[in-house]
C-alpha cells in the first residue's frame, strides 16, 4: 500500500477548527456522518476497550437546547479570553476567540452536533493513568472523524464548553448514568474547501531528544 504523501500531508496539515466557514444552510446526510464514524472507530483504544459511543444530534429543538447550554457556559469565558488576547497583541489567538464567539452565537444553526462519549464513566478520584487511558481511547477516534469529515467537504471544531452544564446536557440527550460526554463537535459543509496550515512554533524549539 503506497500513500500519496502530498494528499495525506495536505489533509493532516489543513484540517482546521472550522467555525465561521460552516455552511449553516445546507443539510448533512446521515450516510455521510456514518461513513466518517466507520473510519473513526478504526482508531486504537486502550486495552482494545472500544468503549466509544456517539450521539448524533440533528433534531433542531435539541440542537437549540444544547446551544443554549453552550452559551450559558461559554459567554463570560470567551469574552474575557478575547479581551486578554487583544490586550496582549496576540492577533492569532484574538482571531480564534472571535471565531469561537461566532460559533457560540450560531451553534443552534449548525445542522449536526456530534457528542463523542465513553461508556463506563469512572468514579472519582480518577488516577492520572486512568484519565490518560480514558481520554486517549476516545480522542484518536474524534480526530479520525474530523479528518474523514474534512476529506468529504465537512468542517468540524472540537468544543467542550457545554460540559460546564453536562448534567443538563445529559438530561436533554437522555444519556445513561454510566456514559461520559467528552466534547461537542459542530459538523457542517464548509464554505469553500481551501484551508491553510496554521502558524506554529518550529518543531526544533519544542522537541527534546532523550532528555529535556
Amino acid at each position: 500500500m503506497v500513500f500519496d504523501l502530498s494528499i495525506t500531508d495536505a489533509l493532516l496539515g489543513t484540517t482546521r477548527a472550522v467555525r465561521k466557514r460552516l455552511d449553516l444552510t445546507r443539510a448533512v446526510p446521515r450516510e455521510l456522518i456514518n461513513e466518517c464514524l466507520e473510519l473513526a472507530i478504526q482508531a486504537p483504544t486502550g486495552s482494545n476497550s472500544q468503549t466509544w459511543r456517539w450521539l448524533v444530534v440533528d433534531d433542531p429543538a435539541k440542537r437549540k437546547a444544547l446551544a443554549d447550554l453552550y452559551r450559558k457556559g461559554a459567554g463570560g469565558y470567551l469574552s474575557a479570553a478575547g479581551e486578554k488576547a487583544s490586550a496582549g497583541g496576540d492577533v492569532q489567538t484574538e482571531r480564534v476567540f472571535d471565531s469561537a464567539t461566532y460559533l457560540m452565537e450560531h451553534l443552534h444553526e449548525v445542522p449536526v452536533h456530534l457528542i463523542p462519549c465513553v461508556q463506563g464513566k469512572p468514579e472519582d478520584p480518577v488516577s492520572l493513568t486512568m484519565a490518560s487511558g480514558l481520554y486517549g481511547s476516545i480522542y484518536p477516534a474524534v480526530w479520525s472523524f474530523q479528518l474523514a469529515a474534512r476529506a468529504r467537504g465537512l468542517g468540524t471544531a472540537l468544543t467542550t464548553l457545554h460540559l460546564l452544564h453536562q448534567a443538563e446536557a445529559a438530561e436533554i440527550l437522555g444519556l445513561p448514568d454510566d456514559v461520559l460526554q467528552v466534547a461537542l463537535l459542530p459538523v457542517a459543509y464548509t464554505l469553500g474547501t481551501e484551508f491553510k496550515r496554521a502558524k506554529r512554533a518550529p518543531v526544533a524549539g519544542i522537541t527534546h531528544w532523550n532528555t529535556w
